[in-house]
């Protein structure tokens, strides 16, 4: 029906013209035991510290396994398992106290010597004379975990999470635009009465500060969890944020320090009692603060997504590569921003929908699978809005481009800030050369604000008029395989039809444009059109 529509439009135009990675795979070799037996997991043999001290091996043990009966052995040395009983994983080691601080699973500590050479070499867990299981690692790197999969080994931080997609029964959720809702994210935290978790990447809003102090006076446990190294350095005027929520009582903490499990803290949400926010941008005037940025969010009640946010954020906050902000900001000095303090008009209202389901998505751990696979099961339309985006080969990228290929009507919007603006327009120029190249149903194009906001930095795309994507990630590899990012999945048409019509006002804003695809068809209508007229004129 939109392409129909859209058909009819130009019609009318014409007639009245003027990237975890969760690190390398290693070759591995497995030789499992019997179903009732242990075998390794996962090892980490080069971890953060002066002579590896800290080293270990996980095994995996069936219920009530007697561990005693095993050995680990690298071929030149052999530690023996002390008599104990274990199920599940447990970590293995010659160092336990200092592999306690490193892994909050049982820890077990070996008797005799075993050094796991950073190089590579092959592991076995042996009973008696048999070898049960064996595990080649090659090549890992500082701090990470090699977990066993099948025959490879993959390495990742030490701490990262690998979380399945959360899956929602539906409901109704609170639908947001911005700048033109800025109420609408403070809400929760504004009645929040027992907890407020908020997570992000920066935080130097005095409205969201006010609303968590005040959360905190009326005795809500409150902490704040955000990114210690922000790109282009932190703010004097947040350092002054951070340091009055401090002073308030208010837990801050940032993620940073060579135990760092991801590039980037990168995920915008908050869990309030027992609701959840997640949107696409920061906590600072620019985004939440409606002074500047156009950008996407929602509210929802759905306990399994309120549930899962916070056992991230309970993951994130509770590793050891984050420190006290009182701690972190001493003998730092801060930079000076500019402030934002653009005014726009309210076009689109916050508005509550209904959805049929909503998935909860992060990275490393699922994201990017769960958006290329709902991309590729797109069946009429693909419309994408994004800061910018990365490799021409990313998997994301390559997805729409599949999909503009198999004739799905692909829009892709992307901002025209002055940093990426040039960026910017060379994609999308690649993008029209690949769509007329390949006859393709897609287009890009720079977005023209026109006085609505400043500039976008939504990441969201409304997929068929059915599902909707909004969180944290940029579409690119590096967001997606090293950052931790947050993003939801709303499926339902009253979902698409709100974020839908904000993605149509600012594609239409930016100018006329069409995929090639259609322009052609549209054309051939025309020429049809015009020869039948004058075949009637010729014989009237």
């Amino acid at each position: 029906m939109r392409s129909l529509t859209f058909v009819c439009c130009l019609l009318v135009l014409v007639a009245t013209a003027p990237q975890t990675a969760t690190g390398q795979a290693a070759s591995a070799t497995t030789t499992a035991g019997g179903p009732d037996e242990p075998s390794i997991h996962a090892v980490y043999p080069d971890p953060v510290a002066g002579g590896d001290e800290g080293e270990f091996v996980v095994l995996s043990a069936p219920e009530g396994t007697d561990l005693g009966e095993y050995a680990v052995t690298d071929g030149d040395s052999t530690a023996a398992v002390p008599n104990t009983t274990a199920s599940g994983r447990v970590v293995l080691s010659t160092a336990p106290n200092r592999t306690r601080r490193l892994t909050d699973r049982p820890v077990v500590g070996l008797d005799g010597h075993l050094g796991l050479a950073n190089g590579g070499e092959r592991i076995r867990l042996q009973h008696g004379n048999r070898t049960v299981d064996a595990v080649r690692y090659a090549d890992p790197a500082e701090g990470e975990l090699g977990v066993v999969n099948g025959s490879v080994v993959r390495w990742r931080p030490l701490g990262a999470t690998d979380r399945p997609v959360v899956r929602a029964a539906g409901g109704e959720v609170r639908a947001f635009a911005l700048p033109d809702a800025p109420a609408t994210p403070l809400r929760p935290i504004r009645n929040a009465t027992e907890r407020v978790y908020l997570a992000g990447y920066t935080l130097s809003s005095d409205r969201v500060a006010d609303a968590l102090v005040a959360a905190q006076r009326r005795g809500a446990t409150v902490r704040v969890l955000l990114e210690g190294d922000p790109v282009g350095s932190r703010t004097a005027t947040e350092a002054r944020t951070l340091d009055r929520l401090t002073d308030a009582g208010v837990s801050v903490r940032v993620v940073t320090g060579p135990r760092a499990r991801y590039r980037y803290h990168h995920a915008k949400y908050a869990v309030a009692d027992r609701q959840a926010v997640v949107l696409t941008e920061n906590w600072k005037p620019a985004g939440t603060g409606g002074n500047s940025s156009r950008g996407w969010g929602v509210v929802t009640a759905q306990p399994r997504v309120v549930a899962g946010l916070n056992r991230t954020f309970q993951s994130d906050a509770g590793w050891q590569d984050n420190q006290r902000w009182s701690t972190y900001r001493r003998g730092r000095q801060f930079e000076r921003g500019e402030p934002a303090t653009g005014d726009y008009p309210t076009r689109f209202p916050a508005e509550s929908v209904a959805v049929q389901r909503t998935d909860l998505l992060v990275t490393p751990d699922n994201a990017q699978r769960k958006l290329v696979t709902t991309i590729d099961d797109a069946e009429d339309s693909v419309d994408v809005v994004q800061p910018t985006v990365g490799d021409w080969d990313s998997p994301l990228l390559r997805a729409l481009r599949r999909a503009g290929a198999r004739g799905v009507e692909v829009r892709l919007l992307l901002s025209d800030a002055w940093y990426v603006r040039e960026e910017n327009t060379r994609t999308a120029e690649r993008f029209r050369e690949w769509a007329e190249r390949n006859d393709a149903a897609l287009t890009a194009k720079v977005a023209d604000p026109d006085g609505r906001y400043e500039k976008i930095h939504a990441k969201g795309a409304v997929i068929d008029d059915e599902r909707v994507v909004v969180g944290s990630l940029n579409w690119n590899e590096q967001a997606a395989t090293e950052n931790r990012e947050v993003v939801v999945i709303l499926h339902g048409s009253d979902a698409a039809a709100y974020f839908g019509a904000v993605f149509d006002a600012d594609w239409a804003a930016g100018g006329f444009d069409t995929p090639v695809g259609v322009l052609a068809a549209v054309v051939g209508l025309l020429v049809v059109a015009g020869l039948a007229a004058r075949r009637v004129s010729f014989e009237a």
